[in-house]
């Protein structure tokens, strides 16, 4: 079932498809409860014409219109929305997980609470090679938090325990993990502002999906968790609004094995 109804595929093969829409329509018209898994990186709506630094240059913070809004109010409508209609196509025992930083990650938080689900874990991901805090007035931002919730209360999901365990050494996974910002050889068909990499959505899909599952993507960016899909053989829908995002996942997506 990789496709949503009314909606052409602006790439598709064999266990991927990515569509080139606006994720609250092609939620709306998606099939209920077809989704095991939903990995969403929203925007975190930072972009405010502050500074930071990447590759030892001064840059603007600003990602695109995309990640601008104007108020919290703003803020927490859309993500109770897009997280409603996220619930809908999630199956009964299925699980979501939410990346985002301290610009968003609280209203996402409330979000999902007021839509029923239940929060399971607040993974901290700690970036071992963080850009410096050029203002030098705070600590250095290296964390981001993913948010893993079910359905609801009741809901029996997936979790698999003695790979975690067995991936740590043979002791039981904590909710810290360690690691690098995504490395420039994940980058040769071109750079989205937030992209994640690879081994981070491998963790997440191996903690909570088994073989041949579908998971849903719904501001799929680069496509990462398309490629961590195909490497371990889970089928994948990805969706966003930019063309050039969705170009670039496509590159990545045709070259996931190379």
């Amino acid at each position: 079932m990789i496709y949503i109804p009314g909606f052409k595929p602006y790439y598709k093969d064999d266990d991927s498809a990515l569509f080139l829409a606006d994720t609250f329509d092609a939620l709306e018209k998606m099939i209920p409860e077809c989704i095991d898994v939903i990995f969403a990186d929203p925007p975190y709506f930072l972009s405010n014409d502050g500074i930071s630094c990447s590759g030892g240059k001064v840059v603007s913070v600003n990602k695109g219109n995309w990640d601008k809004i104007s108020t919290f109010e703003e803020k927490h409508e859309f993500n109770r929305k897009w997280i409603r209609l996220a619930k809908k196509v999630l199956k009964p025992n299925g699980t979501i997980w939410i990346s985002g930083t301290l610009h968003n990650i609280y209203s996402v938080g409330v979000a999902l609470e007021q839509e029923g689900f239940k929060i399971l874990n607040n993974i901290t991901w700690q970036k071992t090679n963080p850009p410096p805090n050029l203002s030098c007035r705070y600590f250095t931002h290296s964390t981001e938090t993913i948010l893993w919730a079910k359905k609801n209360k009741n809901a029996k999901h997936f979790f698999n325990y003695d790979l975690m365990k067995e991936m740590n050494g043979g002791k039981q996974m904590k909710d810290v993990w360690t690691g690098n910002l995504t490395s420039s050889k994940e980058k040769i068909f071109g750079k989205h502002p937030t992209q994640k990499p690879i081994y981070l959505l491998e963790k997440i899909i191996l903690a909570s999906t088994q073989e041949r599952n579908l998971i849903l993507d719904p501001f799929c960016g680069s496509a990462t968790t398309g490629v961590a899909c195909k490497l371990l053989n889970r089928y994948f829908i990805g969706i966003d609004n930019n063309e050039d995002f969705i170009k670039l996942s496509q590159e990545r997506l045709i070259h996931a094995y190379e």
